[in-house]
């Protein structure tokens, strides 16, 4: 019963700091892009202000929308991202809900996502949301693949190189870097599988080249243009929350390191270290995945977003799997 309430309160602790983190890096994300276009940009707590704003004003629901399913979708999209980091380890911090194959039920949670932000688009009844909710499930199709290969393939690895843990949980790959496992031919394939999975996450957050679904300059605001108040205030946080969800899932994976063993910490120096410094690895990783992607390249078409998924990002996670694969026979 105490373990049991103590996961609570700690679920609960963190599920709240991610909120406010994700909001930080969405107004560094807006500042950073901004002086890269030698413009100002906002203030470093602009979401803060514009979600406090959205949740002081009224909730709207169209006159063709379905409204249990139009109200619903925001906040089960919202709780399927926070429950993403109760099963990320926070450096040498274990995860609130970790279990055997939380890998895979992460991959679960990230497509929850996004299937209700398309839900709640399609029961709008607005024709525009409905198109934004469309090319929403198009991108998804689209990138599942290639997301799957590389996760498939890295808990291979772990399992035939006999890293400790299960190899489809994430404590495995935070306690030892996967880098190092299966030889020089290996490590050019682990470098593709990361590489396919940087890419994924444009589409996965809905920025940069991938701003399909909301389109504003197309579809203005695609499958949320009908979404006001609270509601709307889920799925700013929802956005947030992605971005920094997909950034955590690449430093968990690819960059386990701490230099904590360096300075000799221990104790509660070292959880307190590991859990500070892991959160800058997820920033510095967000920077490079999502705001430079989103300010360096211009929003891709449909059926070339989808053309470049199924073919290059897969492409390049199968070539991955291949590499990886020879470096543990070869």
């Amino acid at each position: 019963m105490i373990a049991l309430l103590m996961r609570l309160v700690a679920g609960t602790a963190l599920m709240l700091l991610v909120v406010v983190l994700a909001l930080l890096f969405d107004g560094a994300d807006r500042i950073i892009s901004a002086r890269m276009q030698r413009r100002l940009g906002p203030p470093l707590l602009q979401p803060f202000l514009d979600l406090l704003k959205l949740l002081g004003k009224e909730n709207i629901v169209p006159r063709r929308a379905v409204p249990w399913v139009f109200n619903g979708a925001p906040w089960v999209a919202a709780a399927s991202m926070l429950l993403v980091f109760l099963y990320i380890p926070v450096g040498s911090v274990p995860p609130v809900l970790g279990v055997h194959g939380d890998l895979i039920l992460i991959l679960y949670l990230l497509g929850l996502s996004g299937v209700a932000m398309a839900v709640g688009g399609f029961a709008s009844g607005n024709p525009i949301a409905n198109v934004g909710a469309q090319r929403e499930m198009i991108l998804m199709m689209s990138y599942e693949l290639p997301l799957a290969v590389v996760a498939s393939t890295l808990a291979w690895v772990a399992y035939k190189t006999g890293m400790p843990g299960d190899p489809f949980n994430l404590e495995t790959f935070a306690g030892m870097s996967v880098w190092g496992m299966s030889g020089k031919i290996g490590f050019i394939g682990i470098f593709c599988l990361m590489v396919a999975l940087i890419l994924v996450v444009p589409g996965e957050t809905g920025k940069g080249p991938m701003d399909i679904p909301e389109a504003k300059t197309e579809i203005l605001d695609g499958l949320i243009i009908e979404y006001s108040g609270r509601n709307l205030a889920m799925f700013k946080i929802t956005f947030a929350l992605r971005a920094m969800a997909l950034s955590a899932l690449i430093t968990a994976l690819f960059f386990p390191w701490s230099p904590a063993s360096f300075l000799r910490l221990g104790g509660i120096f070292l959880f307190t270290f590991d859990f500070v410094w892991f959160w800058v690895k997820v920033f510095v990783v967000q920077i490079f995945v999502v705001t430079l992607m989103r300010t360096t390249f211009g929003r891709f078409k449909i059926w070339q977003a989808s053309e470049f998924y199924l073919v290059k990002v897969a492409g390049l996670s199968i070539a991955g799997m291949i590499l990886a694969s020879l470096g543990l026979v070869v």
